[in-house]
């Protein structure tokens, strides 16, 4: 056979055996390929390393470098702790909830909290398999016998229930020392890929942390993120009062008919959930409000809906975005490629900002300016505002919880919020829907539908999008007096309808194709809810599909 190894600077062809897998090559050519794979693309095709590679194959290796090779590692190291798990105490269930403190979150209902012991044993039996390498076995099993294998194992109703929902005849499974998981993505060749983790106690729980991107062979620092738990959880009661926690339960709704009710549900608690922290801020008396948040967040929607409500406590917010505040296009130093990055601090005019917040605090006629994006410049003289002793000042942006933004500025008069869709509905108690997959999905939409972007820009653009959230955002989500999730437990099956198309038009050969086919089958499992006149006007969805009264 002849196959191709694409290692990003060259092409290198080789002459293989046929039925030789991908995790061979990769070990009988360790030194050609410059990373320690963990995945691969097939003939632009994302594979795991236990496929066969197929004649005149393009093939390139990716390592922890880069980020779907780590959501490889997430889901593989996920069935290798469930798999301990019920290798020391039998068969006990685990619910993987979210991510959480660079790791994911997961209780033991039947260990709530988990004793230190307990997990000492996990971790020990993890490690040991990790040691000996225990394989990961593909395995094709029919139908029938897949859904008598997990009711055997006591696997969970839901996965079952989705699994009865797929016209399939076979499904293919992952054998780990006996016992048996479902993917729902790629998973590793063996136990042996898995050796940097650690498992510790964190409230009614346990987190599993592992590596990232940028530090792909150790542990990234401990930062906790009480806030982001505190959010989570109260999403978990809200998902009790919907009663939806999983898919299965989700698209019962839909098939039922209840889809209008469920979304009425959903904007209702969002609604209390804006009354709370409005009454907070009255009651904090403190004037400049922050609002930050990841991409695709809903600032702008939540940071005008906030005004509203603080206009029904009695007060008279002025609103404004940190994007006016952007230096002159004609003055930005570009970044190490050449580019003008607007997602850097250096981006925002540092200084104006805090005389103008200063001068509003003060009480003093202050000429706000506004960026026009087509010139690239700041106009003033449009927007003079003065405010009152009790008025807020609304500000959105994301750099809006960076301290650097509001140095020499009062802070008794600030109060943070941070703001972002934190997923919580899962595929079944051992799979998860991350939060950056159901982001991803709102940008997606957003952009082809108002800023002209097909998906393939889209998800070109999103790699250096999540590196701007991580050196801008993320570090800063702890310094919030107040968290907003943005999630609505409806809004995948509703996004559903708008980005399945866009997704299939990304051609076989664009180098995007992998990621539009992920994302693609991660939508299968979701029904669809076609009538989107059920979303209020004024919701936070309504900024990414249209039809918003606050965004234009």
């Amino acid at each position: 056979m002849r196959v191709t190894l694409e290692t990003g600077m060259s092409s290198l062809l080789f002459k293989e055996r046929e039925g030789i897998t991908l995790e061979e090559f990769a070990e009988e050519h360790a030194l050609e390929i410059p990373v320690q794979p963990i995945a691969a693309r097939v003939n632009n095709q994302y594979q795991d390393l236990l496929q066969k590679i197929p004649d005149n194959a393009s093939v390139r290796l990716y390592g922890l470098e880069y980020r779907p090779a780590i959501r490889v590692y997430e889901d593989s190291l996920s069935m290798l702790f469930v798999t301990a798990l019920r290798n020391v105490f039998g068969a006990k269930s685990v619910e993987i909830q979210n991510s959480l403190n660079q790791g994911f979150y997961a209780e033991i209902p039947s260990m709530i909290p988990v004793p230190d012991a307990a997990l000492e044993e996990i971790q020990i039996e993890m490690r040991t398999m990790a040691e000996e390498q225990v394989p990961f076995e593909r395995v094709e099993v029919p139908k029938a016998q897949a859904l008598k294998i997990f009711e055997e194992q006591g696997d969970s109703a839901h996965l079952i229930e989705l699994l009865q929902g797929k016209e399939k005849e076979k499904f293919s499974l992952i054998r780990i020392d006996g016992q048996y998981h479902f993917p729902f993505g790629l998973v590793v060749p063996s136990a042996g890929y898995l050796k940097v983790f650690e498992l510790s106690p964190y409230h009614k729980g346990l987190l599993i942390r592992y590596p990232n991107c940028k530090e792909p062979e150790e542990l990234p620092p401990y930062h906790d993120q009480p806030n982001l738990y505190i959010a989570f959880a109260e999403q978990e009661k809200w998902e009790s009062i919907t009663g939806v926690n999983f898919v299965n339960e989700l698209n019962r709704k839909i098939d039922s008919g209840d889809a209008r009710e469920l979304v009425l549900l959903s904007e209702a608690l969002h609604e209390k959930r804006l009354v709370e922290i409005s009454d907070e801020i009255r009651d904090s008396r403190k004037r400049m409000i922050l609002v930050a948040g990841p991409s695709s967040s809903g600032k702008t929607t939540f940071a005008r809906r906030l005004a509203v409500q603080l206009q029904v406590n009695g007060l008279h917010p002025t609103y404004f975005s940190t994007d006016d505040y952007f230096v002159n296009r004609d003055e930005m130093v570009p970044d190490k490629n050449g580019e003008l990055n607007y997602e850097n601090l250096d981006a925002v005019d540092l200084d104006l900002f805090k005389r103008n917040m200063n001068q509003l605090l003060a009480g003093e006629k202050t000429d706000l300016p506004v960026f026009n994006f087509m010139t690239g410049k700041k106009e003033f003289g449009k927007r003079i505002v003065q405010t009152k002793d009790d008025d807020p000042i609304v500000i959105e942006g994301i750099h809006a919880l960076n301290r650097k933004l509001s140095e020499g500025i009062p802070e008794d008069e600030i109060f943070r919020i941070y703001i972002s869709p934190l997923t919580q509905i899962n595929l079944d108690e051992h799979n998860r829907v991350p939060t950056t997959d159901e982001r991803m999905l709102r940008r997606l939409v957003r952009d082809y539908r108002f800023r002209g972007h097909s998906a393939s820009m889209t998800l070109d653009l999103w790699p250096n999008v999540r590196n701007g959230e991580d050196t801008n955002i993320f570090p800063y989500s702890g310094e919030a007096d107040a968290t907003y999730n943005s999630y609505h437990i409806y809004e995948i099956a509703l996004l559903k309808k708008y980005a399945e198309p866009i997704l299939r038009q990304v051609r076989k050969d664009d180098p995007n194709y992998p990621e539009a086919e992920r994302i693609l089958r991660l939508l299968r499992w979701f029904r669809t809810i076609d009538d989107d006149s059920i979303v209020p006007n004024n919701s936070i969805i309504r900024e990414f599909i249209g039809g918003s009264i606050f965004v234009e």
